[in-house]
């Protein structure tokens, strides 16, 4: 088996879902017998510098031995990838075995993403809806999915009265504000809330959904928690009901899976990845196909997402025993059916040591 090594961003600190991703992938794959390294590449990816990408071009061995062993196969974090298509390419030059490993397609920069997919030997996404829009945005084939895998987790408890729970950093594109928005229209229910998430990926931001909590004056029921790991993240989520991302755009949204886990079901924004998350973890042999949640449709794209929308969907749950059972029973079902890691790190793993080069094509070449 050739060995690898991961690439990974590290200038993304914060408990990211790619992050935990890459993780919980090497773990997999050296569990299956290979041998992974891990090299956290500085910069300030996606944006480099030019001595940034001739970094990563030596650590690629694109232009010079000493670098990366001929033998081994590199994967290369998809925020790193699109910054630097000028080290994949003389990589590709090179005869070097690259691969791109997408969580996110690029909201901006098309270009450099499509040079970067199209120099790599191949390219794995982290869902299908990434994939689709991939295939679709540069006319590529040979887009290869392994969706997360989930880890097992204790049943929550639940709150009276009943607690909603965002578990995210605190980013414009995971839309925050929308959420206090939404619980300030419907104070006159019973309900308290929780913003679990890193204030400092973007700490204007982050001040921003500070000013918006003290705007509403919901101090005293929604609380922001920043970052949790370990028991103090579990608390939060054993005191959980209704779980809600509803970030403008998600390739799957692991925390989906993660609040099934725990039995809690989850609001999503329709048109993301994160449907996928919730949907997926319907279907199968022996599930009813329920949904244990919902996505919200908001109108456009681009515009900014309409808090009563979200509201009406909150207070609907709040005030519908039979919805929130259904939802709750739904979760319930699905839990312990949730994919592990294994499946993850089996098909990447087969994919960089068993297929040739050149996966990726262009279509209308």
């Amino acid at each position: 088996m050739r060995p690898l090594r991961l690439f990974v961003p590290a200038n993304i600190r914060h408990n990211s879902g790619g992050n935990v991703y890459n993780a919980r992938l090497v773990t997999g794959m050296r569990a299956l017998g290979a041998e992974v390294e891990v090299v956290p590449v500085e910069g300030s990816w996606p944006e480099s510098s030019a001595k940034e990408r001739r970094r990563l071009g030596t650590m690629l061995g694109s232009w010079e031995p000493g670098g990366m062993p001929e033998a081994a196969v590199a994967i290369v974090d998809g925020l790193i990838a699109m910054g630097a298509p000028d080290s994949l390419e003389f990589a590709a030059k090179a005869g070097r075995d690259i691969w791109v490993l997408v969580h996110m397609p690029a909201p901006a920069n098309y270009d450099l993403e499509a040079r970067s997919l199209r120099a790599a030997s191949g390219v794995i996404c982290t869902s299908s809806w990434a994939a689709e829009i991939l295939g679709e945005r540069h006319h590529l084939r040979g887009l290869r999915v392994a969706l997360p895998g989930t880890d097992s987790a204790p049943l929550a408890e639940g709150s009276v009265p009943p607690h909603i729970i965002t578990v995210a950093a605190l980013l414009p594109n995971k839309d925050q504000v929308l959420v206090v928005d939404a619980l300030a229209q419907i104070r006159e229910l019973e309900w308290t809330a929780s913003l679990v998430g890193s204030g400092e990926a973007d700490p204007e931001y982050a001040k921003r959904v500070h000013a918006a909590v003290a705007a509403h004056g919901l101090e005293s029921r929604v609380r922001i928690t920043g970052e949790l790991k370990g028991t103090a993240l579990e608390e939060e989520w054993n005191r959980a009901d209704l779980s809600v991302l509803v970030s403008k755009a998600e390739a799957f949204g692991m925390v989906v899976t993660e609040s099934l886990a725990h039995g809690i079901p989850v609001v999503v924004r329709a048109g993301t990845g994160a449907v996928e998350a919730l949907g997926s973890a319907a279907q199968g042999e022996g599930k009813s196909g329920r949904l244990p949640g919902t996505a919200v449709r908001f109108p456009g794209t681009d515009a900014p997402g309409d808090p009563a929308l979200l509201a009406g969907v909150l207070r609907d749950w709040l005030q519908d025993g039979s919805t929130r059972d259904a939802w709750r029973a739904a979760a319930l079902e699905t839990r312990d059916r949730l994919p592990g890691w294994e499946r993850p790190a089996r098909l990447v793993l087969e994919a960089v040591t068993t297929m040739a080069g050149s996966e990726t094509r262009d279509t209308e070449a």
